[in-house]
């Protein structure tokens, strides 16, 4: 079985399954989280923090794992590409020198659609970061606001 996940077969086949469902799942993660820091800003209550640092980690808490995820799906996707050229190059090698151009652009075509989607992951997740950041530091000054 474990032989099987080594073989560039397995990977010729199921690379773009195998990169997507991790994009996804971060997809996922990065929109549970968000929504979930959003409603939390929503029903917020200043007065019941009886100090700036219970404030601090009530506010910031999951930011983390959104920021995570736009700044590590680029990378997922990278390697999805990288992959899929290294099939390429392979297969290319199996042929001899019997090679289809037009199946080579085909592979490599395919494989770039990785980091296109590693991108179009960390894009949203970049900007929902730094408005949730923004919402932070409103609140935060709020507070302070509030105790002078």
């Amino acid at each position: 079985m474990f032989s099987q996940l080594l073989s560039a077969e397995f990977w010729r086949h199921n690379v773009d399954y195998v990169i997507f469902a991790v994009l996804g799942l971060m997809s996922f993660i990065m929109l549970w989280k968000v929504l979930e820091r959003y409603f939390f800003y929503k029903r917020l209550d200043l007065g019941r923090y009886p100090n700036i640092h219970s404030l601090n980690i009530a506010l910031e808490h999951n930011l983390t794992a959104i920021y995570t995820v736009g700044s590590n799906a680029p990378y997922v996707g990278l390697l999805g590409t990288v992959i899929g050229i290294l099939l390429t190059f392979y297969e290319m090698g199996a042929a001899g020198g019997n090679v289809d151009a037009g199946k080579i652009m085909m592979g490599l075509a395919m494989a770039l659609k990785a980091t296109a989607l590693g991108i179009l992951v960390a894009i949203p997740s970049i900007i929902f970061y730094n408005g949730l950041s923004r919402t932070v530091e409103v609140k935060r000054q709020s507070w302070l606001a509030q105790r002078s």
